[in-house]
């Protein structure tokens, strides 16, 4: 079943001046993901990628073509906005920026209390973020003494507090450090693997994207490449067009199979990189 379905969608930015001609962003975009599904979105700034979040929560309505969250559509007569941004889940790149009240619990509340959802349900999904994102034990910290990391898991409770069935991070590990970034990921793995929830990663990381069950590349706002991680990492000239590099283990592996090292290809994370090399070097 597809999740989310771009069929012929463009979308042009308005110009904020006179003179200014409108912006495309996306052109004519097709794609689909499917339920359950764990997607990086790639693609250098101003490809599109966060327009393509902002349309699927209906955030943004497309200049053409159409947009359908499980089969219900984003524009037209039947749009129901009120249903479709039930299911979709957004966190976004500063975590600041998406805090609501200065109480951790508070702010997980924020989302379902909107939705006027019975605060016998509100507190038991509370429980259920918390416990999830593995913050229980700062329910009733203030979220300003928080770290980035922390602050966004907290973020990530609160739009699971909405109970969605898609997640979408707009480049939510961006300005966090490699441990809140691992943190973030983890999160976002065990909700996908555990909970059978689809997941958008938009991310600059390569090595977070190597994670991905698939990976999609965008490029001028249109759909250049789509394959596991393994198929786009070793597309040495769609990544250097694109502007996006290997991950840290396929630069090393790469480096030192210039220098005569047997390696082999496709070689994405660390963990690879060290048993190809115990194998190379005859390590036991």
């Amino acid at each position: 079943m597809q999740a989310i379905v771009f069929d012929g969608v463009s979308f042009f930015y308005k110009p904020s001046e006179e003179n200014e001609l409108p912006k495309l962003i996306l052109n004519d975009l097709s794609l689909e993901v499917e339920k359950g599904a764990f997607i990086a979105l790639l693609g250098k700034n101003g490809s599109g990628k966060s327009t393509c979040a902002k349309l699927i929560n209906g955030l943004l309505t497309p200049t053409s073509g159409t947009v359908s969250v499980f089969g219900l559509p984003l524009s037209g007569e039947n749009t129901d906005l009120f249903e479709i941004r039930s299911k979709v889940g957004m966190v976004f790149q500063n975590p600041d920026n998406q805090q609501i009240a200065s109480i951790v619990e508070d702010d997980i509340a924020f989302g379902p209390e909107n939705l006027g959802v019975p605060r016998e349900e509100i507190g038991r999904r509370i429980d259920y973020a918390l416990k999830v994102t593995d913050m229980e034990k700062f329910r009733y910290s203030q979220v300003a003494r928080l770290s980035g990391g922390q602050k966004q898991r907290i973020a990530i409770a609160g739009a699971l507090a909405l109970n969605p069935e898609i997640l979408i991070l707009d480049e939510s590990t961006s300005m966090l450090d490699p441990k809140g970034r691992r943190e973030v990921t983890e999160v976002a793995r065990n909700l996908n693997r555990e909970k059978g929830m689809t997941v958008i990663d938009i991310t600059h990381y390569m090595d977070e994207a190597a994670e991905a069950d698939e990976i999609y590349v965008l490029d001028d706002g249109k759909l250049r490449k789509k394959g596991d991680p393994s198929e786009i990492f070793s597309d040495e000239e769609m990544l250097a067009e694109t502007g996006l590099e290997l991950p840290r283990a396929s630069k090393l592996a790469k480096e030192l199979r210039l220098q005569g090292l047997p390696l082999k290809k496709g070689i994405l994370s660390k963990e690879e990189l060290l048993e190809e090399l115990c194998v190379s070097l005859r390590i036991k």
